[in-house]
Parts: C-alpha cells; structure tokens; sequence
C-alpha cells in the first residue's frame, strides 16, 4: 500500500463556473484556472501522482497546453487513473477537506462522492469529502479563493 496527498488552491472570480468534485455549483463566483480549477479533483490527483510517485498534476496537465484550456478535471482524473492502472495499482480510498467560505457544500457533497467513487469504480463508502471554513481568516476567509486537500491510499493489484 502507498500513500499520497495532494493539495490545490484557485482564486474565485466573476464570469467562470464554479465546479466541485465535478458538480456545478450556483455562485456568483467560480474558479480561475487554465482546466475547470476544480481544487477538489486537482487535490486528488495529486494525491494519486503522489502516491505512485509520478510527479503532479502540472507535470502531466501544463497549464501552457492549449489541448487541457477548459478542460473538465473529472476527463484529468480519469487520466490519471489510467496512468495508475497502468502501474498495476488500485485507489483504496480517499478523504478529503475542500476549504470554503461560501457557499455552503452540504447539499453537492453527496454527489460529488458519487462522481469520484464511479469515476475511479470504488464503493462511495471509500471516498470522504469534507467541508469546512477558515473562519474568516486569510485570503479564503475574504473569499478570494477556495482550497482542497486530499490523502489517497492506493494498493498494487500486482503483486
């Protein structure tokens, strides 16, 4: 068994959707960024890269690429688990923490789990996403961004 983890940050800005765990959520912000900046998935991907060792998300994803503009982070992750079957490894489970002051994510965490655990074909009960706030403090208390952490275990279905 190996284990990742994974971390993403993006700015909230008018005019662009704001997408989570592959759920448009209504806003009057979104995330910047060159894919859909969906911290969530970027933080999960990460942490599958780091898992496996294989670097992270920009290195595989450049933002100088024109081919990955707008593209949907639900289409990186998928990619990302090919890299990882490729290897000869399963995602065991993940747990994740999305920082957010608003808006409030209770109601879209349940399909945001439903993406992920269909997506990379493992049982929801594998998958654990959180939220919370930084309680006013910083630039996600402001509401100037939105941040994701996330830790993977994957296990070699190999050996």
């Amino acid at each position: 068994m190996r284990v990742g983890i994974g971390y993403d940050v993006h700015p909230l800005v008018d005019n662009r959707r704001l997408i989570l765990g592959g759920v448009e959520i209504p806003y009057i912000k979104g995330l910047m960024g060159h894919s859909d900046a969906d911290v969530l998935l970027h933080a999960i991907c990460d942490a599958i890269l780091g898992a496996l060792g294989g670097g992270d998300i920009g290195i595989h994803f450049p933002n100088t690429d024109p081919g990955f503009k707008d593209i949907s982070s639900m289409r990186l992750l998928g990619i990302v688990l090919d890299i990882l079957r490729d290897k000869g490894f399963n995602v065991n489970n993940i747990d994740s923490t999305i920082v957010v002051e608003a808006p409030k994510l209770a109601p879209y965490i349940p399909k945001m789990v439903e993406n992920i655990s269909t997506l990379l074909e493992i049982d929801p009960s594998r998958v654990n996403v959180k939220a919370t706030t930084s309680e006013g403090l910083g630039f996600v208390g402001r509401g100037e961004g939105i941040v994701a952490y996330a830790v993977v275990t994957i296990s070699s279905y190999m050996e």
